[in-house]
């Protein structure tokens, strides 16, 4: 009969992150034996809650920042926080490792379906289709995904997870993995997450809500540098939102580096250029494109300059495909020896441990084609109802996802073992280009080819999310000895919920801030990702035709940044996105650059770079949720006619020195924030 496993002061086997010698094993961290709580009625309601509650930040960051949020560590280490909580308030038990790795499967799905849908489904608003979508519709989208996405990663466990012990450092499911075991020794991550997403919250809404100071430091404010501005059309610009901090301290100083690069060769270079060339060619060079002629900077920024970080994306994302290449065949050869052994009547599930216990191969198969008979019925009765050669036009639009989401399945994973950054716009992009490419071709085009082209885009992108997220979770559950079905399986239940509150979201966030310029909403949400596929399917499947020739320069960046050894989709990246977006992702990770090197003593060094991470964690979930509040607050606003938020720029006295000096006071205030952080990381001391 399985023992219980004492769960004082556990800790990782020491050949956890290393390769194995030959004929070592790797032993988990709850043994397969061990009769330890996993699935209980506080794993569950804990894991709806944060699915919910993150689904619903994740969504607002990804529409501001263009970024999309992994939830992995902060509900890991909410979940530590519960446990404290049972344990000294309600005078129960401490939850197990494994209640709250199944807490982190459940939550998990919010990011997944954040980033699935954020991407993707907003472009419906941003194109004028809203009066032909709802909210079961766009609901749909990411659930399938998800689905499909759970299914078609299922083969690939025991190859990322296993066969690659040690030679993938899986960067997010370590620390993860680590906050989970540090955290039955107590509760001081959770403490740090709490006081550091309150003073993002109040940070966030002092700025942007209350307008305490200016949401973005710009040099086209500075009355010296106006000459400057209007002759060169070169503007720096610097979101100061606690929420862009805390993402550029957690993504590091490379990649953050490398698309402030791309946004200042945008910028700083081809801006000017473009306004440059305006004197000798003062008309429209591109397709759908503006007169050059007189245009303000930020648009020719956005009809010239971003198709050519697009086309870096699309290229960039068809280079990510070669380089996996054969990751994609030996994963798909390791699947399939694994269904002819069931056929041949091979090892069943009975003779499996319990950590290797996974969905039969059969489930996962049968699942792959019912999920595809549910994505052939949406299509068909969803948006093609009545439109000729409906049949038709479903099932290629059904093989085309099927197929990309499967090639793209094991990319995704392997960008998340390696850097735990997966290139999903990339690979979106690349997606709705094709598939708008081969729909116009069989004859749909305009609304209904575009409305089309976005629903099989937002399928798989949240499968492309949903892959690369459920990787980190197999890894999490393999070096502590969690059951892959149960992992899978919450998965799967845990996309219900997120999926709705995504849609929710971006439902309110299209209503009250918009997520394109309009009389209505003069002042929308940047929704970067989803402008950009917008831009690309009206270029393709509307009546201006596509920039071909700026999506051909984009892809040439591509090409010299990889062989250059630079991430061109990371460039490409900070091409297309917004400079205020990209320059304070800079400033966050060079404070976390600068408090790794704080100390020539490794464990310290450790500790405090662990305790950034903690805060800047609390930021992004801070920063977001305010984000939501505020959204709220003005949709109320905007229904009663009562105002709930004070304007400060509007009272008197304070309120002409604020609209005078805002934009150096937010400036002030972001970098006293950036020390701040610096200076609480560098009080962190190593237990003894």
């Amino acid at each position: 009969m399985p023992e219980s496993l004492p769960v004082d002061d556990v800790r990782l086997p020491e050949n956890a992150f290393r390769e194995l010698s030959p004929g070592e094993t790797y032993a988990s961290v709850v043994p397969s034996g061990a009769s330890v709580p996993e699935v209980t009625a506080r794993s569950i309601a804990q894991g709806f809650l944060w699915s919910v509650v993150f689904s619903a930040a994740a969504t607002y960051i990804a529409l501001k920042l263009g970024q999309g949020i992994e939830s992995a560590i902060p509900i890991s280490i909410l979940a530590v926080g519960a446990s404290v909580l049972f344990v000294k308030v309600l005078a129960s038990r401490a939850s197990t490792l494994l209640e709250n790795v199944n807490v982190l499967a459940i939550g998990a799905t919010s990011g997944i379906v954040a980033g699935g849908s954020v991407f993707t489904m907003p472009a419906i608003h941003i194109l004028g289709l809203e009066s032909r979508s709802s909210f079961w519709q766009i609901f749909l989208v990411p659930l399938l995904g998800a689905v499909l996405g759970v299914f078609f990663l299922a083969p690939f466990r025991r190859y990322f997870v296993r066969d690659l012990h040690g030679k993938l450092p899986f960067p997010e499911a370590r620390a993860t993995t680590e906050i989970l075991v540090a955290g039955k020794r107590g509760g001081h991550s959770a403490i740090v997450l709490s006081w550091s997403a309150a003073l993002a919250a109040a940070f966030d809404f002092a700025g942007p809500s209350m307008k305490a100071w200016a949401e973005n430091f710009s040099t086209a404010s500075i009355p010296a540098l106006a000459g400057f501005t209007n002759r060169f059309k070169a503007v720096f610009t610097m979101n100061t939102s606690a929420a862009v901090f805390g993402l550029g301290y957690i993504m590091g100083l490379d990649y953050a580096a490398i698309i402030m690069a791309g946004s200042m060769v945008s910028f700083l270079v081809l801006v000017p250029l473009f306004a440059w060339l305006s004197q000798w060619v003062p008309g429209a060079i591109s397709a759908g494109a503006a007169p050059l002629a007189s245009m303000p900077a930020d648009q020719i920024f956005f009809d010239y300059v971003r198709p050519i970080g697009i086309g870096g994306i699309f290229c960039a994302g068809l280079l990510s495909i070669l380089k996996m290449s054969p990751v994609i065949l030996q994963a798909t050869r390791q699947a399939f020896g694994e269904v002819a052994r069931l056929v041949r009547g091979g090892g069943g599930a009975a003779a499996e441990e319990r950590t290797d216990r996974a969905l039969p191969m059969w489930v996962v198969l049968l699942g792959i084609l019912g999920t595809g008979l549910a994505i052939l019925l949406y299509f068909r009765l969803s948006v093609l109802a009545g439109t000729p050669g409906a049949t038709r036009l479903a099932l290629v639009s059904t093989g085309l996802t099927l197929l990309v989401a499967f090639l793209f399945a094991a990319v995704s994973a392997w960008a998340i073992a390696m850097i735990s950054i997966t290139p999903i716009s990339g690979m979106t992009l690349t997606t709705l280009i094709v598939t708008a490419v081969v729909l116009s071709g069989l004859g749909l085009r305009g609304e209904d080819g575009m409305l089309q082209t976005l629903l099989i885009g937002g399928v798989v992108c949240t499968a492309l999310s949903m892959s690369g997220s459920l990787v980190t979770q197999y890894k999490i559950g393999y070096w502590l000895g969690a059951t892959p079905r149960r992992i899978e399986v919450w998965n799967l239940l845990g996309s219900v919920a997120a999926s709705a509150a995504t849609t929710a979201v971006i439902l309110l966030m299209a209503k009250v801030y918009g997520f394109s310029p309009s009389a209505l909403h003069p002042n929308p949400l940047p929704a970067p990702q989803p402008n950009a596929m917008a831009a690309v399917l009206r270029g393709v499947m509307g009546d201006s035709g596509a920039p071909w020739f700026l999506y051909a320069v984009g892809a040439v960046f591509a090409v010299v940044m990889e062989m250059c050894g630079v991430s061109g989709l990371a460039f490409a990246l900070g091409m297309y996105l917004p400079m205020e977006l990209n320059s304070p992702l800079v400033v966050g990770a060079l404070v976390a650059w600068l408090v790794k090197r704080s100390t020539t003593d490794e464990p310290l060094a450790k500790a405090r770079h662990e305790k950034g991470t903690l805060i800047a964690s609390g930021f992004i979930a801070g920063g977001a949720l305010v984000g939501v509040l505020a959204a709220l607050l003005k949709f109320f606003e905007d229904s009663t006619g009562r105002t709930l938020v004070p304007d400060l720029t509007k009272l008197p006295g304070i309120g002409a020195w604020l609209s005078a000096w805002g934009n150096w006071v937010g400036l002030g205030v972001f970098l006293a924030l950036a020390a701040f952080v610096y200076r609480s990381s560098n009080r962190e001391t190593v237990e003894g």
